[in-house]
């Protein structure tokens, strides 16, 4: 998509506060791309600043199913006097009170879920590469820097609960990076793993590039699993 180049100018004070929220992201973005982002999350937006809740179309079907779930006696959990009434009333948040699984608020940020990919992606190709390893000299120099044992742990269901829950909806539910289903894995690696991950993916990207038909060299795998001590 063809991009074009514009300037603006904001103040300090705004400058700090844009600094904060990338420093908060994974891979900690430029502030070009920051913007970017944060861009495309207010466009999301309605023109008055909230979040949408039910289009009227969305409302029409909700009602209408209502009506038809009544008029055949279908059972439901959902309470579907509640969702009417709530409807009508406009008192969506009601919704959200009765239906906290349904209606929390939570949408897995795009850069988290790019992270998440890149991650399994690297973890893909250093097992595949281990795995290949057909001389002991390689092996024992895989050991000898401390890697004897080249397995994805996951990540820290404590800390990193979303990361979490992304590799495993992309790795049980999509069915994607399907080795790590392998041995009932739970991708809970009990210990914070994102840092160290970063550095890593860092390290792997310029090696992605070129791995096209191939997988990792000893030297190439050792680059990107020595990159998580980097300081």
């Amino acid at each position: 998509m063809p991009t074009e180049r514009f300037e603006m100018r904001i103040d300090s004070e705004l400058l700090e506060r844009l600094d904060s929220w990338r420093v908060g992201e994974d891979d900690t973005p430029s502030r070009a791309e920051s913007i970017r982002r944060l861009i495309e999350a207010g466009l999301a937006h309605d023109n008055k600043g909230r979040a949408p809740v039910l289009s009227d179309g969305e409302k029409l079907i909700a009602m209408m199913l209502a009506e038809l779930i009544k008029s055949t006696g279908a059972k439901v959990e959902t309470n579907v006097d509640l969702v009417e009434k709530a409807i009508t009333g406009g008192h969506y948040w009601a919704l959200g009170w009765e239906m906290p699984g349904i209606f929390h608020g939570h949408i897995d940020k795009q850069s988290r879920v790019r992270f998440v990919v890149d991650v399994l992606d690297m973890w893909s190709f250093l097992e595949e590469a281990e795995e290949a390893l057909t001389t002991d000299p390689d092996r024992e120099e895989l050991a000898m820097a401390g890697h004897a044992h080249v397995k994805f742990l996951g990540f820290d269901g404590n800390n990193e609960s979303e990361h979490l829950s992304i590799a495993r909806f992309l790795v049980e539910d999509l069915e994607r990076f399907t080795r790590f289903r392998v041995g009932h894995r739970d991708l809970n690696s009990h210990v914070p793993t994102v840092e160290g991950y970063g550095k890593m993916v860092r390290a792997f990207e310029p090696i992605r590039k070129n791995l096209v038909g191939r997988g990792m060299s000893i030297g190439e795998m050792l680059t990107v699993l020595n990159a998580r001590r980097a300081g």
